[in-house]
């Protein structure tokens, strides 16, 4: 261990506690990984899909009273201080999010007179009741019969049928709308009403009776192309029921064949909950016995997803095995370097992640992509069809850093997988190239803005941070293309966005370490405008935090508090833009030191991670623990070395 200090523009380091701070993290997260090298978190996001899960139970008939008491505890626990439920921790009152925690808790027995129910019904009637909920919340109802099927946007399951140059196509969107959205195709067509055993209604959260509604799909509509897929909406309404029957059961069979082939064994339908419980009613709908083993395996991966410690129970919206396991690998391997805590950790996780390249299945990215050879990774244990641009990056860094021959050929699969899925604007979306037909987000069964997967800053940062660690220079033509990209996007005050991360701290540490890793240097304009808004943005106590609601109308890098994993992201930001020894990283060092627990772990309440912005954010459990370590031992090693830089992607 090394005594000497780590001298700042103020005061020194104490790298004898720093050393121990590092290794008492490192321990901690060590003895999380499982005994086959890899490292799994949970992965928690808002009341909904926990909702979801006990209208589920009660849709089927497939009722565990004692599991969902115990996801009761869960609701009633993240009630919210304004009567209803957020999004994330502490957050503002949701009417979506809402009206399913109040059916849920419901359908467990609450009593609508109970004082937790009130506040509920009260807060929802005066956001303007249960008629205003979104489309996939107001699916839910029509499904259990409390609103008329015209309160849902028009989705005919024809669809199916829809040739590729047409302005609708399955290719044109999200996977992950893709998945939920086909399995939903058939509901809407067959229409099924939930078995509901216990006859549970929730008329006295609407304003007015449902059934005199006429105004379920309304504004505001953002563009012209908002008023044109409403009168389309309009039009299908009332040609839908012409539609030959023929035709019909033709696109229905083409629907189960999509969710067929896509079942994923145990890991369901795009390995999301969404479409795997969409995947479970559909099969329902059409009278499939729950013996049959599509059933049977679809129904098994959406129980797979519950979290019970045998007192409180919530239901995940997936599970982020091979991001968590890539990450830790990385922070693990950040924290050897020069000590005697041992390769086997980094060893073990990267022999797990090779064993898990998708090697041999095209999935549905092929479309945009027919001549590109798969080798990506996916985020959950298996999802084949769906590989992950993000995760693939990652995982290639810590392969690359890990330094075994035996990787190399993974490596320069993932390589060539990326190189790719470039798309045609210099950027990388999260799992397909080229999905930016931006007019669909206007459709009316788009209320949540969110059905497509574009290049995104930080995604781009992490292929480009990739690509220049295994030595892809600035110069060559993917790279030239996506540093453009990444400079095109960065926002006023020198910030980057943050798509899968909150929000412009992580935005912007996820492009500062991939232009540090091309060779952009510490006065490149972008570089320093960004370096400059983090420091401006830091908290008084030395920390870093953003708010979810940064994602609406929040400032950009602010919070009430700090948060372990944005005040790590910060700090690397600014090792990465070569401000190593400035002030703000000692007090950022210093912070995260000072609130470190004896055990090696942090806490972390406030949620940092985004599925949808302004709709569906995410707490991931493990960034409170790889993320603090991987700043304090990069802190370490970059003021060790001479040149006082980051020489990783990441």
């Amino acid at each position: 261990m090394h005594s000497e200090t780590l001298t700042t523009r103020h005061q020194p380091i104490d790298t004898i506690a720093l050393q121990a701070s590092i290794e008492r993290a490192a321990g901690a997260l060590r003895a999380r990984q499982n005994t086959d090298g890899h490292w799994r978190f949970e992965l928690e996001a808002d009341a909904t899909i926990p909702a979801e899960y006990i209208l589920l139970e009660h849709y089927l008939d497939r009722i565990d009273p004692a599991l969902e008491a115990r996801i009761g505890i869960y609701l009633r626990e993240i009630q919210g201080d304004h009567g209803g439920w957020p999004l994330f921790h502490a957050g503002k009152f949701d009417l979506s999010a809402s009206v399913k925690a109040y059916f849920a808790l419901k359908c467990l027995g609450d009593s609508p007179d109970a004082p937790h129910m009130a506040r509920a019904r009260a807060a929802i009637l005066a956001a303007g009741g249960a008629e205003r909920t979104n489309v996939f919340t107001r699916i839910q109802l029509a499904l259990f019969g409390e609103v008329p099927w015209r309160a849902i946007p028009t989705m005919p399951v024809e669809i199916m049928l829809l040739p590729e140059w047409f302005f609708f196509h399955l290719s044109k969107i999200s996977y992950w709308s893709r998945t939920v959205i086909v399995p939903l195709l058939v509901l809407m067509a067959k229409r099924p009403r939930a078995i509901n055993p216990h006859g549970i209604h929730i008329r006295e959260l609407f304003t007015r009776p449902p059934e005199t509604i006429r105004d379920y799909i309304r504004g505001p509509y953002r563009s012209y192309w908002g008023h044109a897929f409403k009168a389309l909406d309009l039009v299908l309404k009332r040609v839908e029921p012409l539609f030959p029957r023929e035709t019909r059961t033709r696109a229905i069979g083409q629907a189960v064949s999509f969710v067929t082939e896509r079942l994923n064994g145990e890991d369901g339908l795009g390995a999301i909950y969404p479409a795997m419980a969409n995947s479970v009613m559909m099969f329902a709908a059409l009278g499939t016995e729950p013996a049959h083993p599509d059933a049977a395996l679809a129904w098994l991966s959406v129980r797979k997803l519950i979290v019970d410690d045998g007192e409180r129970a919530y239901v995940q919206p997936c599970v982020s095995p091979i991001w968590d396991t890539a990450l830790a690998g990385v922070a693990m391997a950040e924290a050897q370097t020069g000590c005697e805590l041992g390769r086997a950790p980094v060893e073990a996780a990267s022999d797990w992640l090779v064993k898990r390249q998708i090697l041999d299945v095209k999935g549905d990215w092929a479309v945009r992509r027919p001549d590109v050879a798969p080798g990506g990774w996916a985020f959950q244990y298996a999802n084949d069809h769906y590989p992950d641009v993000d995760d693939t990056a990652v995982v290639g860094m810590l392969l690359a850093r890990n330094g075994d021959p035996a990787h190399d050929e993974s490596i320069a699969r993932a390589r060539d997988w990326i190189v790719g899925m470039q798309s045609s604007d210099g950027g990388w979306g999260a799992f397909e190239p080229e999905n930016t037909h931006s007019y669909l987000n206007h459709i009316p069964f788009a209320d949540h803005g969110a059905l497509l997967d574009p290049p995104t800053a930080d995604v781009t940062g992490r292929c480009v941070g990739f690509l220049a660690q295994i030595g892809m220079p600035a110069d060559h033509e993917v790279m030239r293309r996506a540093i453009a990209y990444l400079k095109r996007e960065q926002e006023t005050d020198g910030s980057w966005f943050g798509r899968w991360g909150t929000n412009y701290i992580y935005g912007t540490w996820s492009v500062l370490n991939a232009l540090n890793a091309a060779g952009i240097p510490p006065d490149d304009p972008a570089v320093s405008r960004a370096a400059d808004w983090l420091i401006a943005v830091q908290r008084e106590d030395g920390g870093w935090g953003e708010d979810e609601e940064s994602y609406a109308d929040a400032p950009h890098g602010r919070y009430v508090e700090s948060t372990p994993s944005q005040t790590a992201w910060a700090i690397l930001a600014l090792m990465a833009a070569g401000r190593a020894e400035h002030d703000s990283v000692r007090r950022g060092i210093a912070w995260l030191s000072a609130t470190q627990k004896p055990d090696g772990e942090w806490d972390e309440l406030p949620y940092t991670a985004v599925g949808f912005p302004r709709v569906f954010y995410l707490k991931y459990h493990g960034y409170r623990l790889f993320f603090p370590l991987l700043a304090l031992s990069r802190y370490r090693n970059v003021m060790r070395s001479n040149q006082r830089r980051v020489d990783w992607g990441i």
